[in-house]
């Protein structure tokens, strides 16, 4: 590390295990020890979570359902309740803040916590850590993987190092060594198309990265390259950031069966439109384009987007931008399995010193 101790900071990233498949396994105990997925079904359909039984047959989120099932015979469809799961996550979420008010949610069950100063006078990292997995077992009877370290990059590393039930420290002292012998796939950031272009480069693990030059990086990778030069020698300046502002609001719906005529999809698109003026109600949040997302019955997709002057705020004006992008869109091309529609260009809702030390 090329930092200073003088300057580093204290990150926890905490990442529920498999969440909503355990909630669902929690709350059902004849789930416990199955292989469970949560959405789809046998038929057709698309998994939102699978529990660890299943992922052992290699079942993940957001693979079709009848592939999960073809890879996992026995595998247990269930419906999600994202309502339930929200709920659990603002109980988390209250864990969390007993500690800090520095916390970033980055979904339902992860987020990032700068617990350097900490309400509760702690020390150690590590202490708050153990503390928030003890407290989120006994009192929801769910597990989370901790990492900690000196920035959200190794936290979040750190927190996948050892699942489920995980509980990992990169300290400072020992984060370049770490961050060279890992193999360029367990980067968080460089995804299966990037880590397969940096092997032709000859970049198998952060060893390999951190020996490229900063002007071949960028010119291979574009902007990205200064990230993934940084990364490569365990730094990142990036802030946990509590009032990070959303950049959009969306819904979408999967068909149980595919959609072929476009009276239905008008009537669907409808339906889809209510759902998200509710939210966006419920949230105060409204922006000033909307985007259609189509997914056809061979998961090819395609998005439309129309932009307005004002922020759009009447389910009326959503309706008359969805039937002005209709004709954009190819409903001939073939049948339909998923509609989504999301608003973005938004705008906004109405409405000391750190002690910092080497000790983790």
């Amino acid at each position: 590390m090329q930092e200073s101790a003088s300057l580093y900071r204290k990150i926890i990233h905490v990442d529920m295990d498999a969440f909503y498949a355990s909630v669902e396994q929690r709350d059902f105990p004849e789930l416990r020890g199955k292989p469970v997925a949560v959405g789809g079904s046998r038929e057709r359909g698309v998994v939102a979570a699978a529990s660890y039984e299943a992922r052992k047959f290699g079942v993940y989120s957001a693979m079709p359902s009848v592939i999960a099932l073809r890879k996992c015979p026995d595998i247990i469809f269930v419906p999600h309740r994202f309502e339930v799961y929200k709920a659990v996550s603002r109980q988390i979420r209250e864990i969390f803040y007993e500690y800090t008010d520095l916390v970033e949610p980055l979904s339902l069950d992860e987020a990032y916590l700068d617990v350097t100063e900490n309400k509760k006078g702690m020390a150690l990292a590590t202490d708050i850590a153990k503390d928030i997995k003890a407290r989120i077992k006994a009192e929801l009877n769910l597990t989370a993987s901790t990492g900690i370290s000196c920035n959200k990059f190794l936290a979040k590393i750190a927190s996948d190092y050892d699942k489920p039930d995980g509980f990992y420290l990169i300290h400072p002292s020992r984060a370049e060594a770490f961050v060279e012998s890992l193999p360029i796939e367990k980067f968080h950031g460089i995804g299966r198309v990037t880590a397969a272009k940096m092997r032709n480069h000859g970049i198998s693990n952060g060893a390999e990265l951190k020996s490229q030059e900063l002007s071949d990086l960028l010119r291979w990778f574009g902007k990205a390259g200064s990230y993934y030069y940084k990364i490569a020698r365990g730094l990142d300046d990036r802030l946990v950031e509590p009032d990070r502002e959303r950049k959009s609001i969306s819904t979408e719906q999967t068909f149980d069966h595919d959609l072929s005529e476009k009276d239905e999809v008008r009537m669907y698109l409808k339906q889809i439109a209510d759902e998200l003026m509710r939210r966006m109600e419920r949230n105060r949040i409204y922006g000033r384009t909307l985007t259609m997302k189509v997914k056809f019955s061979d998961f090819h997709q395609i998005t439309r987007s129309r932009s307005v002057r004002h922020s759009i705020r009447k389910k009326t004006e959503l309706l008359k931008l969805i039937q002005e992008m209709l004709p954009d869109l190819n409903f001939n091309r073939q049948s339909i399995r998923l509609l989504g529609l999301g608003i973005s260009n938004l705008d906004r809702p109405d409405g000391g010193g750190i002690q910092l030390t080497l000790d983790f």
